[in-house]
């Protein structure tokens, strides 16, 4: 089911009975809700599981992409009015794992589980610099309907099988990634990668933690894992065996499932 919440500019995708322990995760940069949709049908049958799309996504493109932090105002909110303010679980990747521990940083019971995969803790000057002119020299060669159409017939020759996106997620990656607009773009780099520091607060959160990240990824995402644990020592790290950014959260549900699923039937945490 897809709904606009009353006085919250941002659309959500609900799947599953509203009685149920309530899951939102949170997608990554450029990508919309369908992130998490192969997840989220699988995890229906027990949870209720919310899917928002950030503004500057997806059917969002129109509203401006402001902050990590303005993104976790409107998630408090709808957490607030319609779960009770409070989840059983929440989990992102990349920009959506950022916005996830800036949630935790707000309110230390928000949520009694969290999954932040492959995102940063710390400001990375040099790297967003280099991505936003990338976007502004060659965004046309990257998100135009045709370049997007091009990275869809090319997957089946740079991923394994495993990992290509059903017909369903390629048709909301064409349409989607194709209408993102600059400066959405723009500032989706300057403040996740330039601006975005760790809260102090987090240290106070309730909630198990899991910090996921791809063995080839960066050595920045490796560090802001540690990082994260230095705050909360009581997350666990978990490296995904020859995976890149993002990989189990955007291309191996199977994968997720068969980590997170057991994550979130455990009734006590150990570090």
């Amino acid at each position: 089911m897809d709904c606009n919440t009353k006085g919250i500019d941002m659309k959500f995708h609900e799947f599953g009975d509203k009685n149920n322990p309530h899951i939102m995760l949170i997608h990554g940069g450029g990508n919309a809700w369908w992130n998490y949709l192969r997840q989220a049908r699988v995890l229906s049958d027990r949870y209720h599981v919310i899917l928002p799309t950030l503004d500057g996504h997806g059917e969002e493109y129109a509203s401006a992409y402001i902050s990590t932090e303005d993104s976790a105002d409107k998630l408090m909110a709808y957490i607030e009015e319609n779960c009770g303010g409070h989840l059983f679980a929440l989990g992102g990747v990349s920009l959506g794992g950022q916005i996830v521990m800036e949630l935790l940083s707000r309110k230390p019971d928000v949520t009694r589980k969290a999954i932040i995969d492959g995102s940063l803790c710390f400001p990375r000057p040099v790297m967003a610099r280099y991505c936003i002119a990338v976007i502004r020299f060659g965004s046309r060669f990257l998100f135009s309907e045709k370049a997007c159409r091009l990275q869809i017939a090319m997957m089946p020759k740079l991923l394994p099988a495993k990992m290509q996106y059903p017909e369903e997620i390629r048709s909301y990656y064409i349409r989607d990634m194709s209408r993102i607009r600059k400066e959405s773009l723009y500032h989706m780099y300057r403040t996740y990668m330039m601006e975005y520091r760790l809260k102090e607060s987090v240290r106070d959160t309730k909630a198990q933690v899991m910090y996921w990240y791809g063995e080839k990824e960066m050595k920045c995402v490796k560090e802001s894992a540690r990082m994260f644990c230095s705050y909360v020592p009581s997350c666990r790290i978990h490296e995904a065996k020859g995976c890149n950014h993002g990989y189990l959260s955007i291309y191996l549900p199977e994968e997720w499932l068969a980590i997170a699923e057991p994550f979130f039937r455990e009734k006590n945490s150990s570090c």
